[in-house]
C-alpha cells in the first residue's frame, strides 16, 4: 500500500522542466533607453552589459533574468549629455558603476508576459515590470523587453535637474537580445 501511495504521488507531481539557459549574442543585441530633454526625444544605448537568461515560456516559474549594466557605457550621440550622464547629478558612476536587474517572477496578462523584478540603480532598489516577447528560432531565440522607469525614483537627475518639464520623468527601457541556447 505504501509503494502504491508513493507511485501515485510521483505520477501526480507535475514534471518540473528546467528553463533553457541562453547566451546573449552581443553583436546582434542592444540595450537601449529613451527620454526627453526640453520636449525633444532622444535615444541612447549601453555599450557594456551582461545578461544571464533562463527562459521557458511554458513554465515561467523556472525562468529568470539577471542583467548587469556598466553605466559609464551609456551613449546618446550628444557629447554634452554623454559627458553629463556619468557625473554625480545623473548616474554617479564613480560611486555606482553598475545597475542591476533581477527578476522576482513572471506573469501573464492576457497574451503578454510580464517580467517583474528589482532594479538597483544609484544604490536604490525599486520594483520594475518589463513586457517580454520571446520568439524561439532554431537552437536560439530573440527576446525583446520594454518598460518604463521613473528616473527620480532612483535619484537620476535630481537637484537642479529634477524639473520634469526640462528632463522628462519617464525613461523607457528597451532591449533586443539575440540568444543562443547553451
Amino acid at each position: 500500500m505504501k509503494r502504491l501511495a508513493i507511485l501515485l504521488l510521483a505520477l501526480a507531481l507535475p514534471c518540473a522542466a528546467a528553463a533553457t539557459d541562453y547566451t546573449v549574442q552581443p553583436t546582434a543585441s542592444t540595450l537601449g533607453f529613451s527620454g526627453t530633454f526640453q520636449g525633444e526625444s532622444f535615444d541612447g544605448r549601453f555599450g557594456q552589459w551582461t545578461a544571464a537568461i533562463s527562459y521557458d515560456a511554458a513554465n515561467l516559474a523556472s525562468s529568470k533574468f539577471d542583467v548587469e549594466v556598466t553605466l559609464a557605457s551609456a551613449k546618446t550621440g550628444d557629447s554634452d549629455r554623454d559627458g553629463a550622464l556619468p557625473g554625480t547629478d545623473f548616474f554617479d558612476t564613480a560611486k555606482f558603476p553598475k545597475a542591476h536587474f533581477v527578476t522576482t517572477g513572471f506573469r501573464r496578462t492576457g497574451t503578454q508576459v510580464i517580467a517583474d523584478g528589482n532594479l538597483i540603480l544609484r544604490g536604490v532598489t525599486r520594483p520594475v515590470s518589463l513586457a517580454v516577447t520571446f520568439k524561439p528560432q532554431g537552437s536560439g531565440a530573440t527576446l525583446d523587453v520594454s518598460g518604463t522607469v521613473r528616473r527620480l525614483d532612483f535619484g537620476v537627475g535630481g537637484g537642479e535637474y529634477a524639473d520634469t518639464s526640462v528632463i522628462g520623468a519617464d525613461v523607457k527601457i528597451d532591449a533586443h537580445l539575440q540568444l543562443a541556447a547553451r
